[in-house]
């Protein structure tokens, strides 16, 4: 079953027109199922509960605007969650058990590509749909799923921007942007390996130098032998990726070791929380983000990304000094995607279902969602904030920038 595409004209009109039943009483509301398997423990337990806590989030603020109106019913989403342990086979194995024992429908992302990429065949052989939040690695997008679908910029995004402010730095100084010098040093999985591609790739066009090319130690815990080499070899920027672990780890060891790189970007420091853990070591290192709080997004739902991110914190505490993590504010765009797409499907059937999520042209306090036929959102970019006196200040790319960048670091 093929559904008419709606597509939106301003922002909020399909939640204003379509979307969620405000007058209906959620209590009288059934229940329909989602499934997730996500980390809960294991190296990526961080990220996983920030995603599941986004999860909840948006599934709440549905239920408290009446739920979600499919034909002539109303539906309150209610999740069933297994701890993947941070292992991809665990994670299929528990993608059949939601499936096959459960009897679930519709799936919820994990967290991370490596899960994503270990689930995502599982879905597509029973034929679930699964919008997800956390798998950005463009491998995902290359097998010909048509049963996947992502809310994020996949992950050659997220640091090549980098590459490009070191370029327009090196000019600024009367250099050349092949005279700027690059160390990498990623984690060994589909994502960290995207970023390392989408970085040399960018380096590659404008002729940087690549000094140092290593691949994080499997537990994260440790990069002392290649910021010695840092030290030696004395690049203009250094990259890392390594999820929240990783990130924590590199601006520990940066700190202690007493790194000077002009220029340090990493993924995942909202995550990982680098400036509660470690204050001024984190000061004017270069953070990739899918979203943030300051940017001009929003919907009838959520209402902007700043009031997201305010009742968001009031809501979850424990976030309430602290950055709120992209993976959370995707996490909820992801629910939102679904309540959209069962609404203008009119129906729970999980083909018709699919198809709506195909078409989906959305605007959201997370940004625009619209998918590819490979199931990558194309409508949305990523930007670059930096760490400036303790605070997260968007500084690229310039379109999006709410303060100029501080360069060199040290």
């Amino acid at each position: 079953m093929t559904i008419t595409r709606t597509k939106l004209g301003v922002l909020g009109v399909i939640a204003g027109s379509l979307l969620f039943a405000g007058q209906a009483n959620a209590a009288e509301c059934e229940d329909l199922v989602l499934g997730a398997a996500i980390s809960l423990t294991g190296k990526y337990a961080t990220n996983g509960i920030h995603a599941q806590n986004g999860y909840e989030f948006a599934i709440k603020k549905i239920d408290e605007a009446g739920g979600v109106k499919v034909g002539d019913k109303c539906y309150n989403f209610k999740v069933t969650y297994y701890d993947d342990e941070s292992k991809g086979d665990r994670g299929a194995t528990l993608a059949e058990r939601l499936i096959n024992q459960d009897k679930v429908q519709y799936m919820l992302g994990p967290y991370s590509s490596g899960l994503t990429k270990a689930i995502a065949p599982v879905t597509e052989k029973y034929q679930i749909p699964m919008v997800e939040a956390e798998g950005a690695s463009r491998s995902l997008f290359n097998k010909g799923y048509k049963y996947l679908f992502a809310v994020l910029s996949t992950s050659e995004q997220y640091l090549a921007s980098a590459i490009t402010l070191a370029a327009e730095q090196a000019e600024k100084e009367g250099k050349k942007a092949s005279d700027v010098k690059v160390a990498i040093a990623v984690e060994n999985d589909p994502f960290s390996l995207d970023i390392r591609a989408g970085v040399m790739e960018d380096a590659a066009k404008v002729g940087m130098q690549i000094v140092i090319d290593e691949k994080l130690p499997r537990d994260l815990s440790d990069m002392s032998s290649i910021l010695t080499k840092v030290k030696l070899l004395k690049p203009d920027v250094l990259i890392v990726s390594g999820h929240s672990k990783g990130a924590a780890t590199a601006v520990r060891q940066i700190g202690e070791m007493k790194i000077s790189v002009p220029m340090i970007a990493l993924t995942h420091c909202e995550a990982a929380d680098v400036v509660g853990n470690f204050g001024d070591f984190a000061n004017d290192i270069l953070c990739s983000t899918q979203w943030a709080e300051t940017l001009t997004y929003k919907d009838e739902l959520f209402g902007s990304a700043a009031e997201y991110d305010t009742e968001f914190k009031s809501t979850y505490t424990e976030y309430a000094n602290k950055t709120v993590p992209y993976q959370t504010a995707q996490a909820s765009a992801a629910v939102y995607v679904f309540a959209d797409a069962f609404e203008r499907a009119g129906t729970l059937d999980k083909e018709a279902v699919r198809d709506a999520i195909a078409q989906t042209d959305l605007s959201t306090f997370y940004g625009d969602i619209r998918f590819s036929d490979a199931g990558n959102n194309i409508a949305k970019p990523m930007v670059l904030r930096q760490i400036q006196n303790g605070e997260y200040k968007v500084v690229a790319p310039s379109a999006f920038a709410s303060d100029p960048l501080n360069w060199p670091r040290n």
